[in-house]
């Protein structure tokens, strides 16, 4: 599971490339007044340069290896696009080429056409990745057509093999303009009690209802789409490139073996831990069987001391509404070594905080197995986790794999650290009921993020364990699953970060620290009702477990106040002490819901306090946030990685550089731009 990062970006419109070498890989102390961070702003979204500090300090292999990761990343990319929507590879290309004549437009089209294309590229389609809702393209008929006729005297071609799957340019038209179709990503609570499957616009199910998957089970989980045949019947399309023998090639074969090429350009370069999980990926990735990805998995949490990691494949759920198929991503990092000691210092003392949870004992580990943790600083992340990332991850995602060998916790330490560069300190000021809550926020609010980011992934995730009865709790959870289990994992941070052991660790200064953490949870459950569309209902399981937290607190503790001043509202946390027994009875709860599986009681708790949005309310804040001009999302232009290599083609180095252009990179990764 992962973590998606709560900060809130002000904008410093820096327009240019950067394109630097060497010098930028210093710290952020020596360089950062010097660096461009946020590049720019499309509507509410703003675009923010990622750096790779520590990478020239790698050793040679380190580096090729990493090299390579890259590049497995970046040629797997175009999977993650067209799960999220069949037509969004057609419509990225049609958008690219109007980009490429943008200079040739009128004005007001071409300013449209920029907003447009760099949004699609940010959020990995036309969906808004946090609202799962359209955004729409503002041209009208005449205006596209013409557009594209100036693409077309530049050598565009818009012909069947680019469009597919649709039937011509009039229908990709349609369906970037038309407010009413396609109108949600993932739709886990469809308006009037509707099909969750059905209103949900995603590749991953074709043709399909809820009913016609009932009693269906895939041999493929997460590595497939299904596809409602002619005659009624279901088919399995399983995403896998073949061995040229035996095992015939699935969806995107091509894609998949490049993917493979990449990694197996890597095994020289890998650690003997690394080089065997990469070689059992591989041969997943040519056969799609759940045994070979869950030996890749064994393998991989196994490798807890290389320096050069990766996550790469279909992991995360939460594109799907029934959270079984996994969305490609990649995330290619290295070990910073100075943030890791935090992290660490909590994985040690994992069996403790499972002997001291506040849930039954009977969903206890006896015995927390394998628990590594790192903070790492990010290369490259694609698909599923880029250009829009996680702040922190725990994997794997199988609960048996889990119990019996542990998982991998990371914090990505450079993406935190961008986000500290760019966060706006407004919001804080605008919604803290007093002087001193705003003063808490800017002592605290940093550093106890960052620590409930490790407390979510290194305890949260990791901790508690189901009924053997309950095999798969995803299933049996399904649309409310990971809305669940990332409100267990929030809550699992909240209530160690008061406790006593925090402290005698030295990882939280004194009850202010743990009052900040507290306001400023509690403030985010107003301040993210701006990403909700008007009219609208929440969608993303991060959003919801928040809300859902916040609102079961003040409905069910004295926990914090709803106060109005000066006609505005504000969230108060009344008490640190009930805070934290309000976090402990819904943690149990929650918990209890888990391991026994309980749809009825799991489904209740969602949308009684995470799907709702008060309309008026949610004006209210849009309106209070307007003049810090505060984005809703941020998307990351990626460092990437030059090789350097002798007449004979042997790479000599690799250096990290910084394009500082999201135009420039996302070009060149399609194959537009060299």
């Amino acid at each position: 599971m992962k973590s998606r990062v709560p900060a809130l970006c002000l904008s410093v419109s820096i327009l240019g490339a950067c394109h630097s070498y060497g010098a930028a890989t210093a710290g952020f102390d020596d360089f950062g007044s010097q660096r461009k961070y946020e590049l720019g702003r499309v509507d509410t979204t703003a675009i923010v340069q990622l750096y790779a500090d520590g990478f020239d300090q790698l050793k040679l292999s380190d580096k090729i290896l990493a090299y390579h990761l890259a590049q497995a990343a970046i040629a797997g990319r175009d999977i993650a696009i067209d799960q999220r929507f069949a037509y969004d590879l057609a419509i990225r290309y049609v958008l690219e080429s109007l980009w490429l004549v943008r200079e040739e437009l009128p004005a007001d089209v071409r300013a449209e056409v920029e907003r447009y294309t760099q949004l699609f590229w940010v959020h990995n389609g036309i969906h808004n990745n946090l609202s799962t809702k359209k955004e729409l393209l503002r041209l009208d008929r005449a205006q596209f057509d013409a557009a594209i006729g100036v693409a077309q005297k530049k050598g565009m071609v818009f012909d069947a093999a680019h469009l597919a799957p649709a039937k011509n340019l009039d229908q990709i038209h349609a369906i970037c303009t038309d407010a009413h179709s396609y109108v949600s990503v993932t739709d886990k609570s469809p308006e009037g009690g509707g099909d969750p499957v059905a209103a949900s616009c995603n590749n991953l199910y074709v043709g399909c209802t809820s009913a016609d998957l009932e009693n269906f089970t895939e041999h493929y989980g997460l590595n497939s789409r299904v596809v409602k045949r002619s005659d009624g019947t279901l088919e399995e399309q399983v995403y896998r490139s073949g061995d040229g023998k035996s095992v015939p090639p699935g969806l995107y074969a091509d894609r998949i073996a490049a993917v493979n090429g990449h990694l197996r350009d890597a095994l020289p370069f890998a650690p003997a831990p690394t080089k065997k999980a990469l070689e059992l990926l591989i041969k997943y990735n040519e056969t799609g069987e759940s045994q070979d990805w869950r030996a890749f998995n064994i393998a991989w949490v196994q490798d807890k001391d290389s320096v050069v990691d990766f996550a790469l494949g279909f992991i995360e759920v939460y594109l799907d509404v029934r959270g079984i198929k996994g969305a490609w991503q990649a995330v290619i990092s290295f070990r910073n070594e100075e943030k890791t000691h935090e992290i660490a210092a909590l994985a040690q003392q994992t069996q403790w905080f499972e002997d001291h949870m506040p849930w039954e004992a009977r969903f206890k580990k006896a015995e927390v197995k394998g628990i590594s943790a790192r903070a790492i600083s990010v290369i490259t992340e694609t698909g599923d986790c880029g250009p829009i990332t996680p702040i922190g991850v725990n994997l794997p995602n199988e609960a048996d794999i889990r119990r019996d060998y542990g998982s991998k916790s990371v914090n990505l330490s450079n993406v935190v650290a961008a986000y500290d560069r760019t966060s706006g300190k407004g919001s804080a000021r605008e919604f803290s009921f007093t002087a001193e809550e705003a003063e808490r926020a800017a002592k605290y609010a940093s550093a106890m993020d960052d620590l409930h980011t490790n407390l979510h992934e290194v305890v949260g995730h990791a901790s508690g364990q189901v009924l053997p009865e309950v095999r798969n709790p995803a299933q049996m959870l399904g649309t409310f699953y990971s809305t669940l289990e990332e409100g267990r994992a929030d809550l699992v941070g909240l209530y160690w970060i008061a406790d006593q052991k925090l402290r005698d660790m030295g990882l939280v200064p004194d009850d202010d620290a743990v009052l900040a953490k507290y306001e400023a949870y509690t403030r985010n459950a107003l301040l993210q009702l701006r990403r909700v569309p008007e009219g609208g209902k929440i969608e993303e399981d991060h959003m919801r477990n928040r809300q859902m937290i916040v609102h079961w607190l003040m409905k069910n503790s004295d926990a914090i106040a709803v106060e109005h001043k000066d006609g505005k509202t504000y969230y108060r946390v009344t008490s640190i002490a009930a805070y934290r027994e309000g976090c402990g009875k819904l943690l149990a709860e929650v918990m209890r819901i888990k391991a026994t599986g309980d749809f009825k009681a799991g489904k209740a708790l969602v949308e009684t306090y995470g799907t709702k949005v008060d309309p008026a309310l949610r004006a209210e804040v849009v309106q209070r946030l307007a003049s810090l001009n505060l984005p809703s999302v941020t998307g990351f232009v990626q460092p990437e990685l030059k090789a350097e290599k002798d007449a004979a083609g042997k790479i000599t180095d690799v250096q990290v550089w910084y394009p500082c252009d999201l135009a420039d990179q996302m070009l060149r990764w399609s194959g537009r731009r060299r």
